[in-house]
């Protein structure tokens, strides 16, 4: 399968307008929308590092929060032929242009590779099956500790044992927090940053700087743990004794 960059992820006109379209959203509402640009280039080739090293059998994979598209773009051309993308957003307008993009892209139009767009939040998609792979847009640190708890747990519950979940952090926020944010909103940061703390030091496998991203991103990797191998129980000779 070819996996170069495609002529969408070229098209300055395209980018403007995801542009235009992420900045209309982000004015409705950022806390939602998590961010002021869409993701940069390098940013995607980060988040989508699974899919690229990864063996090349057909991969299961779940993109939440994509916004306009930027990480799909990059995402759809780079699957191993057979793979399935299911792509979960909960802002309707995203939804449908997300839809639009992946109708109409080659990936797709060939059969090479299925995707469907959901649109809802992610913490109620309950598809019933695991993936191989999770890439994760959403602006966690906007959220309340009990949905970014109920987000986490349903990533790691969804992934395959060994599946791996991309997600970013935006570089220094948390001092422009520290300036800026009420007390109640510093103690909800402070609960996330807890929390996502935790995640990280049970899961993390690899965490990148993205410096060339507007605003420059930290990238995790987490990896759900292969399951122990449980002893098989010692057989007792007939009659024996402990």
């Amino acid at each position: 399968m070819d996996h170069h960059t495609s002529s969408d992820e070229r098209d300055p006109a395209r980018h403007a307008t995801d542009t235009w379209v992420f900045l209309r959203e982000a004015a409705r509402d950022l806390r939602t929308t998590g961010a002021v640009a869409p993701s940069g280039k390098a940013l995607a080739h980060a988040l989508t590092e699974p899919v690229r090293t990864h063996p090349g059998r057909p991969l299961a994979v779940l993109e939440a929060g994509p916004g306009t598209g930027a990480i799909t773009r990059a995402l759809l051309p780079r699957l191993p032929c057979g793979s399935h993308l299911d792509i979960v957003e909960a802002n309707p307008r995203f939804a449908d242009r997300l839809t639009r993009l992946v109708e109409l892209h080659p990936a797709v139009i060939q059969r090479t590779v299925k995707a469907h767009v959901h649109h809802g939040y992610v913490q109620d998609y309950n598809p019933g099956e695991r993936y191989d792979v999770i890439i994760s847009g959403l602006p966690l640190t906007n959220f309340d500790p009990e949905r970014v708890e109920a987000i986490m747990s349903h990533y790691m519950d969804r992934l395959h044992p060994g599946g791996t979940l991309t997600y970013f952090t935006y570089l220094g926020t948390r001092r422009a927090r520290s300036l800026l944010a009420s007390r109640t909103e510093a103690r909800r940061h402070a609960a996330v940053d807890a929390l996502m703390a935790t995640y990280q030091r049970t899961y993390a496998t690899g965490r990148w700087t993205v410096l060339a991203n507007m605003p420059p991103a930290h990238v995790w990797q987490l990896r759900r743990p292969q399951p122990t191998p449980t002893p098989e129980k010692q057989l007792q000779p007939a009659g024996a004794t402990r």
